[in-house]
Order: C-alpha cells, then sequence, then structure tokens
C-alpha cells in the first residue's frame, strides 16, 4: 500500500520521466497519506492507441494520463483530495513541454477490504 497505476498515451513516453514522477508521487503519498515509504508500488502502463473527443487519433495532439492511487480504509476526504492535487501537480512538473495538450488527472480511492498482499 499504497498501489499506483499510471496509465497514459504512449505518444508521450518519451516526454515523462516516469522514474522522477514515481519517486516524487511516493514522497508525496509518505507525506500527505502516511503511507510507509516500502509499501509504495508504482505501474506504469503505456497506451497504443489514446483518443481524444472527435479528434483524428492519428493526429497525435493530444495526450492522456490518469493516475489512480488505492489506499487502505481509513483516509479522510481531505487527505485523498490533497494527495490526488499533489499528483496532478507532479505530472506537471515530469511532463516535459510537448507538441500536445496534456490531460492530467488523479483518483484516490479505498482498497477494497478483500485486499491481500505478499512478498518474497
Amino acid at each position: 500500500m499504497p498501489q499506483i497505476t499510471v496509465d497514459y498515451s504512449g505518444t508521450m513516453e518519451n516526454a515523462f520521466d516516469r522514474p522522477g514522477f514515481a519517486r516524487a508521487l511516493h514522497e508525496a503519498a509518505v507525506e500527505i497519506a502516511a503511507a510507509k515509504p516500502e509499501g509504495c508500488k508504482t505501474q506504469f502502463r503505456p497506451s497504443a492507441y489514446t483518443v481524444f473527443g472527435y479528434e483524428d487519433p492519428e493526429a497525435h495532439g493530444h495526450a492522456v494520463v490518469h493516475v489512480t492511487i488505492g489506499l487502505l480504509a481509513g483516509r479522510s476526504d481531505e487527505t485523498k483530495a490533497r494527495l490526488a492535487e499533489a499528483a496532478v501537480e507532479l505530472l506537471r512538473e515530469h511532463v516535459a513541454d510537448a507538441p500536445f495538450t496534456l490531460h492530467a488527472s488523479a483518483e484516490i480511492r479505498d482498497l477494497d477490504p478483500s485486499y491481500r498482499k505478499f512478498e518474497r
């Protein structure tokens, strides 16, 4: 915990500092949501095909990135909102200026009570 997933348009691959973003987001999760550093895990999932509105998908004028953070239940709505805001701001800092319009978003949710994990 937290379980972090970052879905992003593959067209922004070279403009997105993923290691720097993950490191900064882990630090924010520790500071804002009292996560343990060793519990922070982030997976990045590039999308080969992104469509925005009615735009021609081949135009590549837009890129989308969405961060989902799953936390163990118990964080206040204010804490979740602060972490979402931090995630969006960190995206702004870790995606270079590029020839696309960036649409960035973040969502913080409670992990389901059935959540289980193991480490080996």
